[in-house]
């Protein structure tokens, strides 16, 4: 059974499987090399891009992430107003510090991140990390960004990865999901709970939750005040802060009914615009949705807390 802990998980944008996935991996590689005693060994880290993550790369901020995942950051805490000036380093200087500044490697600018419009076999979003001694590829990795978030290492890609906790409600279908509702009278939100009560404790539950919904309302309220120009070549403008600024300005003067949803129309550019521009969204379970229903939901009734 996946837990919802899997499909609800902070991040940065633009994308959960060629963003937050391919962190993942890198910070995953390292500690891999701290935990075999290698780490300080290594003098030089390379990277090869394959398929959809290698056509998208740029775009999608992938070798950005890649490298900040091999400094030592996860997706959830690695700081995303420092991000530019980091890069800017690691390029300049062509040295990457890794496993939060526990040791320096050698990242040339060219060869340093390699990539290839091929695909590996099993997925159409691969990547392989090398870690190099001298001249000697001393550790090879290779990982697949499967989506949402996920990563898979080549050895372990098919085999499954959900829990083996056993729960009063299974399911592996929204079908079942609804048949088993029907059958024991649960609503959708207290079956889930049920299931999550067998795999977590009530206060770890209420903590994550707690901490989504605030990195949700942070993302949109960002999203709602910051102006200017979204990164890439197309230079598309912000728009939400002054959707939102033309709202306040007119909505006392409107009985229209339909006013609500310009308000969800504004909270959807709001998070796809600091989506875009990588700032921190959750995975829900695609970046693009990180808080508008229950943003929506808030607003179109008395309740003042989730």
């Amino acid at each position: 059974m996946i837990s919802v802990f899997d499909i609800y998980k902070i991040g940065v944008g633009p994308s959960s499987s060629h963003t937050v996935g391919p962190m993942k991996a890198g910070k995953e590689f390292i500690d891999d090399l701290r935990a075999m005693g290698k780490l300080r060994d290594v003098t030089k880290i390379t990277v090869d891009v394959y398929g959809s993550l290698s056509l998208t790369g740029k775009g999608h901020h992938t070798d950005i992430a890649i490298i900040m995942g091999l400094a030592g950051n996860s997706p959830e805490h690695v700081d995303i107003d420092g991000i530019p000036g980091f890069i800017a380093r690691v390029e300049e200087t062509e040295r990457l510090p890794v496993g939060m500044h526990c040791h320096t490697v050698d990242f040339p600018r060219e060869g340093g991140m390699n990539f290839h419009t091929t695909n590996l076999p099993l997925h159409e979003n691969g990547m392989t990390i090398h870690a190099w001694i001298g001249e000697e590829d001393a550790y090879t990795k290779t990982y697949y960004s499967i989506g949402g978030g996920f990563i898979v290492d080549e050895e372990n890609f098919g085999k499954s990865s959900e829990s083996s906790v056993k729960v009063p409600y299974m399911f592996t279908t929204a079908d079942e999901l609804v048949k088993q509702c029907k059958e024991h009278g649960l609503s959708v939100s207290s079956l889930v709970m049920a299931n999550e009560r067998a795999m977590n404790a009530e206060e770890e539950i209420s903590t994550y939750f707690a901490n989504i919904w605030r990195t949700m309302r942070e993302c949109m309220e960002r999203g709602m005040s910051e102006e200017g120009i979204l990164p890439g070549p197309l230079r598309v403008p912000r728009r939400a802060a002054a959707l939102r600024q033309q709202l306040l300005t007119t909505e006392k003067l409107s009985n229209d009914p339909m006013t609500v949803v310009d308000w969800v129309n504004m909270y959807a550019f709001a998070v796809n615009e600091e989506n875009a521009a990588g700032g921190r969204v959750v995975t829900a379970p695609t970046n693009g949705a990180c808080g508008i229903i229950l943003r929506y939901w808030l607003t179109t009734t008395s309740s003042s807390s989730l």
